[in-house]
């Protein structure tokens, strides 16, 4: 049995390696080039890449399989195809190189949550439950047919970060249990409810833009939801503000001001207010509310809306 596992981030990195563990014969790994990375833009490997180099599997990068890939990946003649959080469009051709096809390790309950950014969306909307779905990839984005799903409760103030991490270890396991009824061809497809579906956009820095104007709960949820990566923000003295935790307050006032400022920090928002916990000032370092106070004069009425 013959694999070939395409993946790039870090959310890719156990369900690949719970293949190894488990013997399965994984002849490369596929994933995206090198990039610039930080304020350095020092040229850093995605992290499938690094795990797969230190098992001593082959890795083949490019930035358009559809147009580089269909030559190397006949060559390897795989059994079957596994993606998981790859990024890129498999063309038909591709697709059709491997006798048992290509199956994909997606972070939502399809057919909700298609696309790119499934477990920032499931916060941002205040859903209370997630999971993995197992499916058969075909042309489309997260459209083909469902092999195996596995649902999880979303916690109270569950970050992204947070939620990925323990999505990646169902994914995992989740391939592992359904792999032999595929590879013994027993699978069961079935196809989704495309009129349910929806879709999920890629996240953008301005996507993590506050506005107070919202519910607090929407508020928290989209603080939630781009931790930690946009990391929602606020602007403070005209510049950036970072909020990575925050919870809900009942207390009221006006949108993007403060109405509290002693041994805590709460801004109002379109209903009821936020209580920030976790915060970073432009280029100073994330730090508690306390500790922010103590270094920083706030006063009730200031805005941060602006």
């Amino acid at each position: 049995m013959r694999i070939i596992y395409l993946g790039t981030p870090d959310f890719a990195i156990k369900p690949l390696e719970k293949l190894i563990e488990n013997g399965y014969d994984v002849v490369a790994v596929i994933t995206n080039k090198d990039k610039p990375v930080g304020r350095k833009q020092i040229l850093t490997a995605p992290p499938v890449k690094q795990f797969a180099l230190s098992k001593g599997i082959k890795v083949l990068q490019y930035d358009k399989i559809r147009l580089e890939g269909l030559e190397d990946l006949k060559a390897l003649k795989p059994d079957l195809m596994i993606t998981c959080a790859f990024g890129q469009i498999l063309s038909k051709e591709i697709l059709d190189i491997a006798p048992l096809g290509v199956i994909n390790i997606h972070a939502s309950l399809l057919p909700k949550y298609r696309g790119a950014s499934p477990i920032h969306y499931a916060i941002l909307n205040g859903e209370t439950e997630t999971g993995i779905t197992i499916m058969k990839t075909d042309v489309g984005i997260d459209t083909g047919d469902i092999i195996s799903q596995e649902k999880i409760d979303i916690l109270d103030g569950e970050t992204c970060g947070e939620l990925f991490d323990r999505l990646s270890i169902l994914g995992a396991d989740l391939l592992i249990k359904t792999l032999p009824s595929i590879i013994e061809k027993k699978a069961k497809f079935i196809k989704q409810d495309d009129e349910n579906a929806s879709y999920t956009k890629i996240i953008d820095k301005q996507m993590a833009k506050i506005d107070w104007t919202k519910s607090a709960k929407e508020v928290v949820c989209q603080i939630r939801a781009f931790n930690p990566m946009p990391t929602a923000f606020t602007m403070f003295e005209a510049n950036p503000f970072k909020i990575y935790k925050a919870i809900e307050s009942d207390l009221s006032g006006q949108a993007g001001k403060v109405i509290k400022a002693d041994n805590s920090l709460v801004i109002g928002c379109g209903e009821k207010s936020v209580e920030l916990k976790i915060v970073q000032k432009a280029g100073g370092k994330p730090m508690n509310i306390a500790d922010f106070l103590r270094g920083n004069k706030i006063s009730v009425g200031e805005d941060f809306g602006k």
